[in-house]
């Protein structure tokens, strides 16, 4: 008999439905004596024991559905160490459960935070594979995850719908788009859907180079202006700024988000008026566009073959079109960033998006972003070499402007 426990965590996104049903079609595929065990809400089901059988039955017509039929939530990985209100170790309690219902393994699926916990319970012994669940496509090791297609495409539908109204009223819009600490969704939809600023946690803003461009617009006969802006935007100077007096200045904010920030900057610097949408958590919601459900369908069948196979402790990810098995260890405690060098980038400023810095100045400065940014893997002799000679290459361009 083959027992296998499966959970999802986190927030929801589309396509959750559809990687379990890769899964549990896969086992089924190969041999019936499979019992599956749901874990109601994520690892809270998990701790307090919280889980129901289920049957090839249950996961019949979910290929379509957003949402998850095990329900989801969040549960800190900060915490997981910490005892609950009752004084229950957490991390014993899990244990407690794989072990109590002799499960071979515990299929997972979520993001980042998700994957620390996953992590954590492979160290503890446990048998886990997990699957990439995140609209922020920003799971290290992975060229992909469910649910960032779907996402991309409702704030891009919000952005091709704005742009009727911006242009009938001649005002700036700022679309604000998830993404806390990426940007991910926001720079693809913001491309897909014409924005002419695109705003990401990865390249910290100038407010008068966004100034600049909305006036120049307007001086070329350009009446509206669309912004696409990631939720974790950061301004030039908030970027200096230390991680702590960052969340100082985050809880003493007046504005209830960094759009209505700007959008008082901008009215501000050019007497323009300024309208504000933010599609929320629509971006999270209804049914998964056909390349998640493509992509979470094959995600789910190669975790089946590795479940098959006795293959544990690893993340299913996506590299050149290929299913991949991502050692869990690799994964945990890193995030995917945007990298402000990618050609992505380049090709988006060809075609005349602002990104709100001065990438020409000699003054320029370096976005932020943490050597796990791209590939290659950090550490690795290429990555070092790759980074200076970016580096260097900087530097002579500030040197050649300098001597003009």
């Amino acid at each position: 008999m083959l027992r296998i426990g499966m959970l999802t965590s986190g927030g929801d996104c589309q396509a959750l439905n559809a990687a379990m049903r890769g899964v549990v079609k896969g086992i089924f595929s190969a041999r019936e004596d499979v019992e599956i065990y749901g874990f109601q809400d994520g690892y809270r089901g998990l701790i307090y024991s919280d889980f129901h059988m289920l049957t090839s039955r249950d996961f019949s017509g979910i290929l379509t559905r957003g949402g998850t039929i095990l329900g989801t939530s969040r549960q800190p990985f900060k915490l997981m160490r910490v005892p609950d209100e009752n004084g229950l170790d957490k991390v014993e309690a899990m244990k407690h459960t794989y072990h109590k219902l002799s499960l071979d393994c515990l299929v997972i699926l979520g993001g980042n935070g998700t994957h620390k916990t996953a992590n954590l319970l492979r160290e503890e012994g446990l048998n886990v594979i997990t699957l990439p669940k995140t609209i922020d496509n920003d799971l290290w090791g992975t060229e992909m995850t469910f649910g960032f297609q779907s996402a991309v495409d409702v704030a891009t539908d919000t952005i091709d719908r704005i742009h009727t109204t911006a242009t009938s009223h001649s005002r700036v819009f700022i679309i604000e788009v998830m993404g806390h600490k990426v940007g991910h969704v926001t720079l693809h939809a913001g491309i897909a859907g014409g924005a002419d600023i695109v705003l990401i946690p990865e390249i910290p803003y100038d407010i008068d180079v966004i100034a600049d461009v909305i006036q120049g617009r307007s001086a070329a006969g350009k009446s509206f202006t669309i912004l696409a802006v990631a939720e974790g935007a950061i301004s030039r100077e908030d970027a200096k700024l230390t991680k702590k007096e960052y969340k100082e200045k985050l809880a003493n904010r007046k504005y209830p988000s960094i759009a209505y920030e700007l959008a008082e900057q901008i009215e501000q610097a050019t007497g323009k008026e300024v309208r504000i949408t933010v599609p929320g958590h629509t971006q999270r919601g209804g049914s998964p566009v056909p390349y998640d459900r493509v992509f979470s369908s094959r995600v789910g069948a190669k975790a089946a073959d590795m479940i098959l196979n006795g293959q544990y402790g690893y993340m299913v990810g996506m590299k050149r079109g290929e299913t991949v098995m991502v050692p869990l260890e690799d994964v945990a405690g890193k995030l995917k960033f945007v990298d402000p060098d990618c050609s992505l980038i380049k090709e988006a400023r060809m075609v005349g998006i602002s990104f709100g810095d001065r990438e020409d100045s000699a003054d320029s400065e370096e976005a932020a972003v943490p050597e796990t940014a791209a590939e290659p893997e950090a550490g690795t002799k290429k990555a070092k070499k790759e980074k200076k000679a970016k580096k260097d290459k900087k530097e002579k361009g500030r040197k050649a402007k300098k001597e003009k």
